[in-house]
């Protein structure tokens, strides 16, 4: 069972997912990558949720970002957005995830971020995880030097 689901919206999102990838792999949190767009396979996300014991979702995508929304619409998990800078600057993005309506939460990260992403679906899966929560603070100690 993935402790993490991240799905794109585009297989052209591969390289900031591959930033999330690495930061759990680095602290040996399992997850599942897949690609299904919130417009163009709406059915397939739909699955996705429905099927995954994932206890974190992160949500990659650009342009009108829909996908962290309909994620968020159909869970009741946490949810992390991040934006892609594929048009203005990403700023569309992220303000599409960051004006969700009440009852919508999706916690959002900078504009390509995957790797901040990844840390903090580690911080949220820590909470319950002393293992990773010890290694959590070593890593955060680490940054300080």
């Amino acid at each position: 069972m993935p402790q993490v689901l991240i799905i794109c919206g585009s297989e052209s999102d591969k390289p900031i997912a591959q930033k999330a990838e690495d930061v759990l792999k680095e602290f040996g949190v399992s997850f599942e990558y897949h690609v299904a767009s919130a417009h163009r396979h709406p059915e397939k996300v739909d699955s996705l949720i429905a099927a995954s014991d994932a206890h974190v979702f992160i949500a990659i995508a650009g342009l009108s970002a829909a996908l962290p929304g309909v994620v968020a619409s159909k869970t009741t998990k946490p949810v992390i957005g991040v934006p892609v800078n594929a048009k203005l600057d990403g700023l569309d993005a992220l303000l599409s995830m960051m004006q969700l309506p009440p009852g919508v939460p999706v916690a959002t990260v900078g504009i390509d971020n995957g790797r901040n992403a990844a840390l903090l679906a580690i911080q949220m899966l820590a909470l319950s995880d002393a293992g990773l929560a010890k290694k959590l603070r070593e890593f955060k100690k680490s940054m300080k030097k």
